[in-house]
């Protein structure tokens, strides 16, 4: 097993536990806590919860993708994407602070999660080596 397969083991675990994170503090803060799913109009609030975890899952399922293509454009969008999915969840930790979360210190956690999950994310996208299709 190579260092850029050992990176991507490492990166895919680091995104399941910031998915794992993100799931739990949209659960906490939203008014809704069926899952998001019979609430046809919901607050602000929810629908930062209900972004915050889309875009927790998506960054999982691109970094599956990235792993997995052959093709350097793919992994290049790919990675492209991860980085702008993981500004939004800062963006979404600020969005819930405005909107008057009195809990800040679990935004605060999902804020160093982040923070650690893109220094790592930093360390994968250079393990992929330049190329063209």
């Amino acid at each position: 097993m190579g260092p850029a397969s050992f990176d991507s083991q490492n990166i895919y675990s680091k995104s399941l536990a910031l998915q794992d994170l993100s799931k739990a503090i949209a659960a906490y803060f939203s008014s809704n806590r069926d899952g998001f799913a019979r609430k046809r109009y919901g607050s602000f609030r929810d629908d930062i919860s209900k972004s915050l975890v889309t875009d927790a899952n998506l960054i999982t399922k691109q970094i599956r993708l990235a792993s997995s293509s052959s093709s350097y454009s793919t992994r290049m969008k790919s990675l492209a994407f991860i980085n702008v999915m993981t500004q939004n969840i800062l963006a979404y930790c600020n969005g819930l602070e405005r909107d008057g979360v009195k809990e800040k210190e679990y935004l605060n956690l999902l804020r160093k999660e982040i923070r650690s999950f893109r220094v790592s994310f930093k360390k994968w996208r250079k393990s992929f080596q330049n190329g063209t299709d």
